[in-house]
């Protein structure tokens, strides 16, 4: 009772012990190798090989690979898991940082960002209830406050200040970090075909 307690609080839901116990029981079971492949961790959260889902989930792979292996393994998945429930606002900033980073560069373009920002945009597009915006759009207004130096790329450090000092770019570039609620989506969605 006392640990559930101590564990934050998201925007989406109130993940507890017994959710991490589940998912860990899941991770052992789909990877007795103690290795997570892509194909893998695609399966792991009902993801299929293609579509706005498929490219979020390979967006979100790649940023918990972190030593670039093309695998998650333990330990990288109890990392991720510790940053995704616990994390402070800038850890989880940097984290969404490598995710629009796609080549790894340490800067983000505008086809990076705009690659992404599409992904989002039609994932949370059925719980969207702000007036329409396109990509296109929330891309320009993004660079327009965040690219500082306008070079046409955005810096680590440009994307962490320009996202703490305006609440919708804040909205815009912190990605969801609980995926509990979006892999319930998804399950959803595939029980449904």
């Amino acid at each position: 009772m006392g640990q559930t307690q101590h564990l934050e609080k998201t925007e989406h839901a109130e993940i507890d012990v017994i959710t991490l116990q589940d998912m860990y029981k899941k991770f052992v079971t789909e990877c007795p190798s103690g290795l997570l492949f892509l194909h893998e961790f695609k399966k792991f959260f009902g993801v299929g090989p293609s579509g706005e889902a498929s490219e979020y989930a390979e967006s979100m792979f790649r940023a918990f690979d972190k030593n670039g292996d093309n695998t998650i393994d333990f330990l990288e998945f109890v990392a991720a898991l510790n940053l995704v429930f616990r994390g402070d606002l800038e850890h989880k900033l940097r984290w969404s940082f490598k995710v629009y980073d796609k080549d790894g560069n340490g800067f983000i373009d505008k086809a990076e960002l705009r690659a992404i920002v599409e992904i989002i945009y039609h994932v949370r597009k059925v719980n969207r209830k702000d007036p329409e915006v396109s990509p296109d759009e929330i891309c320009e207004r993004i660079f327009k406050v965040v690219d500082v130096d306008g070079d046409g790329q955005i810096t680590l450090e440009e994307f962490l200040a320009g996202a703490q000092k305006d609440p919708w770019i804040l909205n815009m570039l912190r990605l969801d970090m609980n995926p509990y609620s979006w892999v319930v989506e998804q399950r959803r969605k595939s029980a449904h075909f």
